[in-house]
Order: structure tokens, then C-alpha cells, then sequence
């Protein structure tokens, strides 16, 4: 099997089975998540197409590290495999920065509002903490 294409199943097996295992995000499950994909896909086309098109190739592949199925515009087929891998993964990284963010700041605002109410115990006279 070429290089490219390898490469590419690997990406996006690797990106599934981190969702599914580690972040458990469920972001597959969500329609937010999949029209997100189709956004980033219905930019990819025009501009992938436009740079990998044969007739005037920007970008150029060697032919023997890919399958060779091209659609539309003559875009490999790798490269929406690639494309979903990476967007995908940005979108589980940062879904994990911010629930950790969220959850810090939730920890914080906890804390606070714990010590308001103990310093209001100690106000009307409770010692209990």
C-alpha cells in the first residue's frame, strides 16, 4: 500500500480511537461537530482542487505513495482523510482546554464561594467550619 495512503488511514484511525478512548468527548455524536467537518471540507475542495489540479499542478505528488483516486478537482483522496484527521484532533485538544479551563475556574469559584460562606458562619457567631 503506498506511503501517503498509509499514512493517511493511520491518521485518521489514530484520531478515532483517541476520541473513543481517551477524550471521550462524544463529539461524533454531535451534529455541531459534523457540520463543522462539512465547512472545512466545502473550503478544502476549491482550494485543494485549485492547488493539486493536473492540469496546472501547484502542489505535485508522487504518484506511486498514493492510491490515485482523485475527486473532485483532481484532489487525492488522501487529503480529505488528512483534513478530517486534523481538524478533528484541533477540535478534541481544544474541547479538553476548555473543560480543564472550565473546571479551574469552577474549582476557583467553589473555593470562593465556600470561604464566603464559612466567614458568614463565623460572622453570626457559628465556630463550626
Amino acid at each position: 500500500m503506498p506511503e501517503y495512503t498509509v499514512l493517511t488511514v493511520c491518521a485518521v484511525l489514530a484520531v478515532v480511537v483517541a476520541e473513543l478512548v481517551y477524550f471521550r468527548s462524544g463529539i461524533f455524536r454531535t451534529a455541531q461537530y459534523w457540520w463543522s467537518i462539512v465547512i472545512v471540507f466545502a473550503f478544502q475542495v476549491p482550494v485543494d482542487g485549485w492547488l493539486t489540479k493536473l492540469s496546472d499542478p501547484i502542489v505535485i505528488y508522487n504518484p506511486d505513495e498514493m492510491l490515485g483516486l482523485r475527486m473532485p478537482w483532481d484532489i487525492p483522496i488522501e487529503d480529505f482523510g488528512f483534513g478530517f484527521a486534523m481538524v478533528t484532533l484541533a477540535i478534541l485538544l481544544w474541547r479538553r482546554w476548555l473543560d480543564r479551563r472550565l473546571s479551574s475556574q469552577e474549582a476557583i469559584d467553589g473555593d470562593h464561594d465556600h470561604d464566603e460562606e464559612r466567614r458568614g458562619r463565623l460572622r453570626r457567631g457559628r465556630t463550626s467550619l
